[in-house]
């Protein structure tokens, strides 16, 4: 019998969709509804928010949640996070209102399924433990970000608070992933790891769509050759940009012009003659658009880069290294792979010199094509997983 009601817990009411996060977490509430189900979103608001939460959304409260923005909060997050014994990254969303909310809504209703998305709610687990359906929604294995930052960092106060985080929230993850019922990773590398956890067996891989809105049906005119876009404030976004800057952009011809968006890298304006740094733009699809060529240099993190998938319906080529790729199986003749930098550059300068409205209208018919199937294998997916028993629809990752 179908599932209907589902209470899916997270961290910020995704509908904006600003973050990749947040993007992630709307596809699968986008999912969860155009599958029939009556969705109850539960989360917070920044402060600065100012849209209305849609009558499906639940706000618990307007809170600071970037660090960078929270000030005094960021201080009070650290000692709290000691008082609970949480990571800071799980401290920063706890709150007793949030525990109030979902046990009154959960003394009211009865849902079928609850989604707890993220593991920085960990703490929710225990207010729905033994209800019918519990899964839990990894977007990225956490622990591994803060190791990488721990590694990364030279400082001994700020290694010991990486080393607490990294190790917090490996036990977080680990407990939430045995409690559910389910876990859903957005790649199979995430999956392997979830699956060879002790006591944790339903894991599943659901590839994330890219809204049919978002792909291009026409190529529009190009304005720069090569583009970069992402938040830059993001440790791994921004060793990326590094990397290409430092590695990368002297092969380069300083003839092309390349242009960077996103908000984060203001060390970029007037450094380099030919590059153009336009911060924050209103549409990442139609920047991307204007590109002959977007490049795509993640090193590090996990999970997949929504970035990519915005990238794939934007019209232009890509060269990209290959965790940037991870998670996509599309091949394409506008797709191209590496993490040499000599062979980067080499492969913008060709696309850029071969570059032909042809080529790119016969590789966006694979691309969109690629984008419908993946996109309705991931509702089907969501239609299985909900409405299945969760001991028989088991992916055996183990076996991969």
């Amino acid at each position: 019998m179908k599932a209907t009601n589902v209470l899916f817990l997270t961290t910020l009411l995704p509908s904006q969709k600003k973050t990749g996060g947040e993007v992630a977490s709307q596809a699968f509430i986008e999912g969860l509804r155009q599958n029939g189900y009556q969705v109850s979103v539960v989360g917070y608001m920044r402060k600065d928010d100012g849209f209305e939460p849609e009558s499906h959304e639940i706000l618990v409260e307007k809170r600071h949640i970037e660090t960078s923005n929270a000030k005094t909060d960021a201080i009070l997050w650290l000692i709290l996070s000691f008082f609970v014994r949480l990571p800071y990254s799980a401290a920063k969303f706890y709150s007793n209102t949030y525990i109030k909310l979902v046990k009154s809504l959960l003394a009211s209703k009865q849902y079928d399924v609850i989604f707890i998305d993220h593991s920085q709610l960990g703490w929710l687990a225990k207010l729905v433990s033994g209800r019918n359906k519990v899964i839990f929604i990894a977007h990225n294995i956490e622990h591994e970000i803060y190791l990488s930052h721990f590694n990364g960092s030279n400082n001994f106060l700020t290694r010991y608070l990486y080393a607490r985080e990294a190790r917090k929230v490996k036990k977080v993850e680990s407990k939430l992933a045995e409690k559910a019922t389910e876990v859903w990773t957005l790649t199979q590398q995430n999956a392997n790891y979830f699956s060879n956890l002790q006591d944790v067996n339903n894991v599943k891989v659901l590839a994330l769509p890219l809204g049919p809105e978002k792909m291009f049906e026409q190529v529009i005119e190009k304005k720069f050759d090569i583009g970069l876009i992402g938040s830059w404030t993001w440790k791994f976004n921004q060793e990326g940009l590094q990397w290409f800057f430092k590695s990368v952009y002297p092969e380069l011809s300083s003839q092309l012009s390349i242009h960077v968006a996103g908000k984060g890298a203001e060390w970029l304006i007037e450094k380099y003659p030919n590059v153009k740094y336009d911060g924050f733009v209103p549409s990442s699809q139609v920047f991307m658009a204007q590109a002959k060529v977007i490049a795509l240099p993640m090193l590090g993190g996990s999970g997949i880069q929504i970035k990519t998938l915005d990238a794939l319906a934007s019209g232009s080529s890509i060269v990209a290294t290959p965790t940037s790729m991870r998670g996509i199986s599309l091949i394409s003749p506008i797709v191209k792979v590496t993490d040499k930098p000599e062979e980067f550059a080499r492969l913008l300068s060709s696309e850029i010199h071969d570059w032909n409205v042809e080529k790119i209208e016969d590789a966006s018919k694979i691309t969109s094509d690629w984008l419908k199937t993946r996109k309705e294998k991931f509702l089907n997916d969501i239609a299985s997983s909900v409405e299945d028993n969760p001991k028989i629809i088991t992916e055996m990752v183990k076996s991969h």
